[in-house]
């Protein structure tokens, strides 16, 4: 995990903490999911554990079954937005275009979407 210095200037951790403003989506005590601000389907939603970690790697050696609970939540998201269809993307490291290194898994559904 990381340190609490990066927690602390986190934009994912800050949106969590209410300290930025976000349109959220849905929350429990685990996660919390909100619309992406430059969406790139119909639906985007980003589905961030509330336990701060870089990447989703770091989320699998930490708690596999919190990996498996944001798949549970992508496919409630989907199935309200978009009779249940959906891709999932995990971004794992700056080259493969991850912004905030806060694991967090975009849900993209709501239309017909190109391969």
């Amino acid at each position: 995990m990381s340190n609490q210095e990066s927690q602390e200037s986190c934009l994912f951790c800050n949106i969590i903490a209410g300290n930025i403003p976000s349109s959220k989506v849905y929350e429990d005590d685990l996660v919390y999911a909100f619309n992406d601000i430059h969406p790139q389907a119909k639906v985007h939603v980003l589905i961030v554990p509330k336990v701060h970690v870089a990447n989703v790697v770091q989320l699998a050696e930490h708690d596999a079954s919190l990996l498996a609970h944001i798949v549970h939540v992508a496919n409630q998201i989907a199935q309200d937005a978009y009779h249940g269809q959906f891709r999932l993307v995990f971004n794992t490291g700056e080259d493969a275009g991850q912004t905030v290194f806060h694991a967090h898994a975009h849900v993209l559904t709501g239309e017909v979407l190109d391969e």
